[in-house]
């Protein structure tokens, strides 16, 4: 019996590496955005009553228009976080898209070695302790060192593929709050996981889990001019 489950195990670690290694990356850039989309998706970002939040429309625009070309299971719920923004604002969106709602405006953590208050470094090389830009998937929920959190998979070759190995997660910290920020002017800062408020962590990561977007955006030159998912 012991082998029988030693060998199921195996098989089931080697299915999960398979389909890993797998992944299908984009390879040419997304085709040009037209008029009526960009009509569409600047009414959507009004009823949606972004426009009173500090989310950008450009942002947004570029979040919705890279959604469209992801395979996703859920395309209703997209999530935005904004690193052009200091720590101290509250940079982290989660959007109802069917509902034209925003569920969630909060504060994130970036990377300790993307910079202060302010992300301006970022990677896709293990233990470097940045954080990572572009389109990502949420994956599967866990419990672990950090509580209820959720693995995410990034779809950027070369940019933010390696993300699950990177061990790259959303959970919650202590660092992460208004009091924190009042005692040193800016948050604490992960390693390279998008850290958030505690007492909030766990219905965003409900909101979000079963294979939604998260478009992590910073005005990274290196970052615009190589996503194939950026027009």
């Amino acid at each position: 019996m012991k082998k029988i489950i030693k060998y199921l195990i195996l098989f089931m670690i080697t299915i999960f590496m398979i389909s890993c290694s797998t992944m299908k990356y984009r390879k040419v850039n997304i085709p040009p955005s037209t008029a009526k989309l960009n009509q569409e998706l600047k009414k959507l970002y009004n009823e949606c009553n972004l426009d009173s939040s500090n989310l950008q429309y450009d942002i947004f625009r570029k979040a919705m228009i890279g959604q469209k070309y992801i395979d996703l299971n859920d395309k209703n719920i997209i999530t935005i976080i904004d690193f052009s923004q200091p720590s101290t604002e509250k940079r982290f969106f989660v959007i109802d898209l069917e509902k034209k709602k925003l569920l969630f405006n909060t504060f994130v953590a970036h990377g300790e070695n993307s910079g202060e208050n302010i992300a301006i470094d970022f990677s896709n090389i293990r233990n470097s302790r940045q954080s990572s830009l572009g389109f990502f998937k949420t994956g599967e929920t866990y419990s672990g060192s950090h509580g209820y959190s959720i693995r995410i998979d990034g779809i950027e070759k070369g940019i933010n593929n390696k993300a699950r190995k990177r061990d790259i997660v959303i959970h919650g910290a202590d660092y992460v709050s208004e009091k924190f920020i009042s005692k040193n002017n800016r948050l604490g800062r992960s390693w390279g996981c998008p850290a958030l408020p505690m007492n909030l962590k766990d219905d965003i990561i409900d909101a979000i889990k079963n294979g939604s977007c998260i478009f992590i955006y910073a005005n990274d030159k290196k970052y615009l001019e190589n996503s194939l998912f950026i027009e």
